[in-house]
């Protein structure tokens, strides 16, 4: 080896040695920051998931409807329960995801620019590029955005019964971006959150199961309401229907009068889950007891509709 070229190698070396002492050194500084602050935002992120599960268990004991018996109390506490773990877990999951992203955004634009790549023409092709995308992912923007607040609020969760106006049926998956429900008939419906403009639960807290009661014009109101509230009381007092009927049914009075026809409403608490069933089992207890009393039932013209 000649001289010049001992020397070419060794200034070489040299220059090799220099970048790994400034640049190279910042580099392996800048990757080993970017690993410690993702873990430590990760660690926060399920630090406070798990705190914000307990402190809901703890406000779920301490609320306790008194008036709900024992096994429905359970039953929704464990169904709250479950929803909110599901919604802090899914919220944890984005921050997790929005910090590794963003953290290892940063670390790639710093390693960038210690290399020498110049950033100002690719922030601006990539600004470009953004509105670009902007526009032509607004729908997908807007469906991830309605996904992050219906979980935060909470408006419904798996195993719920929806209305979204498009669909009714049993929600069976949440994500951001899409809720997937299967209606009565068993078609699934794929609703994306951003199209939804109004949501009604029929499965929270509890439901109203409403009969109305037909009778004759001409009978005594309120030997009927008697007849119909033995009926009633008995039927909440089986345990049977302990849990499901939340309350002893009431009659609310006269609904209407049509013709010879005079209908009494009947109200009964329920829960969400049981209204159907508690209303065709009303139904039934009512019919047979009006029949055993003697109660008449209004007349029918031979069309089909109450005699005028």
């Amino acid at each position: 080896m000649t001289r010049v070229d001992l020397t070419s190698t060794l200034m070489t070396a040299g220059r090799v040695q220099d970048w790994l002492l400034t640049d190279g050194l910042r580099i392996l500084l800048t990757l080993v920051l970017a690993v410690v602050v993702r873990w430590l935002l990760h660690r926060l992120i399920s630090r406070a998931v798990t705190t914000m599960t307990a402190k809901s268990d703890v406000r779920d004991s301490q609320g306790r409807d008194r008036s709900l018996p024992g096994r429905l109390f359970a039953e929704a506490s464990a169904t709250a329960r479950a929803r909110h773990q599901q919604r802090t877990a899914t919220l944890g999951s984005l921050l997790r995801s929005t910090v590794t992203f963003v953290v290892g955004l940063i670390a790639v634009l710093t390693v960038m620019d210690l290399v020498g790549i110049p950033l100002g023409p690719l922030l601006a092709s990539a600004g470009v590029g953004g509105v670009a995308l902007g526009f032509g992912a607004q729908s997908l923007v807007k469906d991830f955005l309605s996904g992050i607040f219906m979980i935060l609020e909470d408006q419904y969760g798996v195993g719920d019964v929806i209305d979204t106006g498009e669909a009714i049926g049993t929600v069976e998956e949440v994500s951001l971006r899409v809720t997937r429900l299967r209606d009565a008939d068993g078609v699934t419906w794929y609703v994306r959150n951003g199209e939804i403009i109004r949501i009604g639960n029929l499965s929270q807290h509890r439901a109203t199961a409403i009969v109305d009661v037909p009778v004759a014009y001409d009978e005594d109101v309120a030997r009927v309401t008697s007849v119909i509230r033995e009926a009633a009381a008995a039927m909440a007092g089986e345990e049977a229907w302990d849990g499901r009927l939340l309350d002893t049914p009431k009659v609310a009075g006269i609904e209407s009068i049509s013709g010879q026809t005079m209908t009494l409403r009947v109200l009964a608490e329920a829960s969400p889950g049981d209204k159907i069933d508690i209303q065709r089992e009303l139904r039934q207890r009512i019919k047979s007891a009006l029949d055993v009393a003697g109660v008449k039932a209004p007349p029918v013209n031979p069309f089909g509709g109450p005699r005028p």
